[in-house]
């Protein structure tokens, strides 16, 4: 049996208009580079199945994902676009999955290529893959040295075909280009290499977003044939650089408030009383919590805002598993009045970059943190 009830008013908004608008800001950074629409983690937390079917819509041809098991999420939300595997496979199961979901793995060390080959000959069919050389990131990737013998290997097997060879910039968002222009001699390097070699690399790519936007540092080295880019396509510029590239936040996370409090001056608020009125006013409690995606630390730091009647109210207090606590002084609003976390609210809008740095993180890690239970409401 399944039951359907009406939810609490705490969402996500996702603009799927946004998404397409960003999707053609990356496109024409690219030029005739091949776009890998990065939609890793849930579409860093957007919802992958409407972000894929609406990115395929716009054009997209190429997807990327982490896992197996994202993969198979888009397959199941009918996507036919080849799938690049960014984190590989981890044993033979795992490569036999990946090419029963036609995913193209990316390799790093030859037991990849093993367990690869064996599930390919299984099938009766070559296996695409694509080799990632370490030029610096130290984290995945075939060593710069090591790189071009193990593309040779993939290209000679019977059961693998050499579709692409990529790396990953480690500081393409910071302000001094020569590290990540290193990485890109590097990487040169290891194509000329190949190409004396005779080997074709097929796919050649390396810009992630910070990497795309930033491209003049490096582009004359090795422009490459593709590209990935990820975060950009969310509307977060990858660097405060970048933020006159017209790129349009994607979610909204809002709610209502739920209950009001008078408070009188010294009055603790929340766990541990941790925080106290300075003076007479009003709090205003919100139907969101940690679990939802707010991050504890917020309550700790101070520092995090919402949007709510037209203006930015600080949030005080710890933050609960449900519920977060927003000083209004001595403003009167209503309960069901709409309360946006990051997002945009009667013309104002609160960048998710706000909260990431009252939390001291990333972006990346808010977006990717908004709870299950807060429902993807796609919009646009």
């Amino acid at each position: 049996m399944s039951w359907s009830f009406p939810s609490r008013p705490t969402r996500a908004l996702v603009d799927l208009g946004a998404l397409a608008h960003n999707f053609a800001v990356a496109r024409r950074a690219a030029g005739a580079r091949a776009v890998i629409a990065v939609v890793k983690a849930d579409a860093y937390g957007h919802g992958a199945a409407d972000v894929a079917r609406r990115l395929a819509r716009d054009g997209c041809t190429r997807f990327a994902v982490a896992t197996v098991s994202e993969a198979a999420l888009l397959r199941a939300a009918g996507i036919g676009a080849p799938i690049l595997l960014l984190g590989g496979v981890h044993g033979p199961a795992e490569a036999r999955g990946a090419l029963a979901l036609e995913t193209t793995p990316v390799v790093h060390h030859d037991g990849q290529c093993a367990w690869l080959e064996a599930a390919a000959a299984e099938r009766g069919r070559r296996a695409c893959v694509h080799v990632e050389v370490d030029t610096g990131m130290h984290r995945l990737g075939v060593p710069a040295a090591d790189a071009a013998a193990l593309a040779e290997r993939v290209a000679a097997s019977a059961h693998l075909a050499l579709e692409g060879i990529s790396t990953h910039f480690a500081r393409a968002d910071e302000p001094d280009p020569a590290p990540t222009r290193a990485q890109a001699v590097a990487f040169a390097e290891v194509l000329e290499r190949l190409r004396k070699r005779g080997v074709d690399p097929g796919l050649v790519h390396l810009a992630n977003s910070a990497g795309l936007l930033g491209a003049p540092a490096w582009e004359d080295v090795v422009t490459g044939n593709a590209v990935r880019p990820g975060l950009m396509l969310y509307g977060v510029p990858p660097a405060p650089r970048h933020e006159d590239a017209g790129l349009r936040p994607v979610m909204t996370v809002e709610t209502e408030v739920a209950a009001l409090r008078r408070v009188q001056a010294g009055d603790g608020v929340g766990y541990g009383a941790s925080w106290r009125a300075p003076r007479s006013g009003w709090i205003a409690t919100l139907p969101m919590g940690y679990a939802d995606g707010i991050p504890w630390s917020v309550g700790r730091s101070g520092g995090a805002q919402v949007l709510l009647a037209g203006r930015r109210r600080p949030i005080v207090g710890r933050i609960s598993m449900d519920l977060v606590t927003v000083w209004l002084e001595e403003d009167a609003v209503a309960i069901g009045e709409r309360a946006v976390l990051f997002g945009a609210s009667a013309g104002e809008r609160l960048g998710v970059e706000a909260l990431a740095a009252a939390a001291q993180t990333l972006p990346y890690e808010i977006l990717v943190r908004v709870g299950a239970r807060v429902p993807r409401v796609p919009i646009g």
